[in-house]
């Protein structure tokens, strides 16, 4: 795609998701803060996740064409939550492709989410966890909780996205809160968003996003090996899953 083709590639898009929160935001903002005095803590901080699933539902099909996105759900039937979903980090938009998960979800993020307009007061009010303004001991007992309640977490552990194409080496926090809480590890691969967009850059490009889901990695799996085994033993499954989905893209 030329330059001039990409320039108004992008100003289509970035005009769409302007009008769609302009237009979306307001209307589920509205039904949110009415029934919040009228309903439990809990109840509430589920339905701002589930405004975050439907804000990341409509702006992903709203690419479409330009931008196809992919869901393969290899997962065991009848697998039962909550899990603890561990996420290759691509692109800045990661955290909106976690729409396609059937599942109550809260992200364990960096600070930066927060700092989106709207976005990040929503992912406040959802119980998003801030894993750098909080010790490993809070982190633990908030997360497990989220887990009790039968919410799903997410991480990206390798913490920031890859400038090279290949993927990081992670952080420990998941793997330390499944020996705890003895919940599936699932491995997610992200693919094709590499440019959408890059890193230091807001410039969108055409593409196809693979999004596959493994099977768990299950307490009977894991639970006789520490956390640095653990995590070393699912950064080598999303390897090689990512390997084998470039090779065939």
């Amino acid at each position: 795609m030329n330059r001039a083709a990409l320039f108004f590639l992008n100003v289509y898009l970035y005009s769409l998701f302007l009008f769609i929160s302009g237009l979306v935001t307001p209307i589920l903002t509205g039904v949110v803060v009415a029934l919040a005095p009228i309903s439990p803590r809990r109840r509430s901080m589920k339905r701002f996740r589930r405004f975050i699933s439907w804000y990341g539902k409509i702006i992903t099909r709203a690419a479409y064409p330009f931008i196809k996105v992919r869901y393969e759900d290899h997962a065991e039937q009848g697998a039962e939550g909550p899990f603890i979903f561990v996420c290759n980090h691509q692109s800045a938009s990661d955290p909106f492709l976690m729409s396609v998960l059937p599942h109550e979800c809260v992200q364990i993020v960096n600070i930066w989410p927060f700092r989106i307009p709207v976005l990040g007061v929503y992912a406040r009010f959802a119980g998003y966890l801030n894993i750098r303004m909080m010790s490993h001991g809070q982190f633990i007992e908030k997360a497990s909780r989220l887990l009790e309640q039968g919410v799903s977490v997410i991480f990206f552990p390798e913490g920031t996205r890859s400038t090279t194409g290949k993927m990081g080496s992670f952080h420990g926090a998941a793997f330390r809160l499944a020996l705890e809480t003895k919940a599936p590890v699932v491995p997610l691969c992200i693919t094709g968003n590499a440019q959408i967009p890059p890193k230091g850059s807001l410039l969108l490009r055409p593409g196809t996003i693979r999004i596959r889901r493994l099977p768990a990695v299950t307490w009977n799996e894991y639970k006789d090996v520490n956390a640095f085994t653990l995590k070393n033993r699912v950064w080598k499954i999303i390897d090689r899953e990512l390997t084998s989905m470039e090779s065939k893209a």
